[in-house]
């Protein structure tokens, strides 16, 4: 019979995933490839500690105050009128530009507020502070 189901088709018994892993896995290497990597300053400076810390947000620029008030710029050694220079390049090249922003603990609150305020006067809008994570203490045991 014409436009009629046939005795003789085959029930699908099973789907072929092959298709569906190689797709998953050019997303997952295409994923792995483009992805962001948390990028360590060099200068050495003894960061505050927070319970709740973490890895911080990655930024394309890296603006660390090491213990003897000296200013780095991804790196390089800069003076504060150099550090605004570069950062309002930074902001030219690319306006969603973030930063990273480290300090010594032992630096005056006022010294930490001053280079954010030059890094948010130059136009960057979204930065982090750089932290180390905190280890829980182990619990003291109890004296009777």
């Amino acid at each position: 019979m014409a436009g009629g189901a046939q005795d003789n088709e085959e029930e699908i018994t099973g789907i072929n995933v092959t298709p569906l892993v190689d797709v998953v896995l050019v997303l997952l290497i295409i994923f792995m490839v483009t992805a962001n990597f948390i990028v360590r300053e060099t200068v050495e400076v003894d960061l505050p500690r927070a319970a709740n810390g973490g890895e911080t947000v990655q930024g394309l620029v890296n603006v660390v105050l090491d213990k003897e008030g000296k200013l780095y710029f991804d790196g390089a050694q800069v003076t504060e009128p150099e550090l605004t220079t570069k950062v309002a390049e930074a902001v030219a090249k690319d306006k969603d530009t973030r930063a990273i922003i480290s300090a010594d603990q032992t630096i005056a609150y006022g010294q930490v507020m001053r280079l954010i305020d030059t890094v948010k006067g130059q136009g960057i809008a979204k930065f982090a502070l750089n932290i180390e994570k905190d280890v829980a203490p182990a619990a003291a045991p109890a004296t009777p």
